[in-house]
């Protein structure tokens, strides 16, 4: 089978690390129990900033954020690693930044993730993850952002949504522990 990934708050937990920073940077204490209440993807209301400001704060942390000591969902490396064992095409379609998909490309596989030059995509807007995703006809797709799974309810692809706060409402079969997934 031809699968693929999205790899932020999919097979990483890029969110929640983010959050240890910020509350570093800023130096607030906020309960972590309220991060996992979010109903959004954005985190930066739970440190009191609007929205220009958090997208601002992001920004500014981007290289931090994405190749320092986040960890990988457990059992999501096992997971790819026997799916590639056995056999199947594993693809990545993330929409990090186009400048920054060599050094992911890098990160993922220090990481333990296997990962082809051939078989990553970044530097797309979510809505534009569906057209790589067609073009690339993959059988089965795992992503996390409820915009993007949104596009392919009418595909004729196998998805899966990574449970997150934010998406309990997107009427996908959900990953909760990549330990006990099977696809089907």
């Amino acid at each position: 089978m031809r699968i693929g990934f999205d790899i932020d708050d999919t097979l990483i937990n890029l969110r929640e690390h983010a959050f240890r920073i910020y509350t570093k940077k800023l130096g607030k204490q906020v309960d972590i129990a309220l991060f996992h209440q979010l109903k959004r993807v954005e985190i930066h209301e739970l440190f009191g900033l609007n929205d220009e400001q958090g997208n601002r704060l992001w920004h500014s942390l981007l290289e931090e954020i994405y190749f320092t000591d986040c960890p990988a969902f457990e059992g999501a490396i096992d997971f790819v690693q026997q799916l590639k064992k056995e056999g199947h095409t594993i693809f990545y379609i993330t929409s990090r930044p186009k400048e920054y998909c060599q050094r992911t490309r890098k990160w993922m596989t220090e990481k333990g993730f296997p990962v082809f030059e051939h078989q990553f995509f970044c530097g797309m807007r979510d809505h534009e993850k569906v057209e790589i995703i067609k073009t690339l006809q993959l059988d089965v797709y795992f992503d996390d952002k409820p915009a993007v799974l949104q596009t392919l309810k009418d595909a004729n692809i196998k998805v899966y949504v990574k449970h997150q706060s934010y998406n309990a409402d997107v009427p996908f079969p959900r990953v909760y522990d990549w330990k006990n997934i099977k696809i089907t």
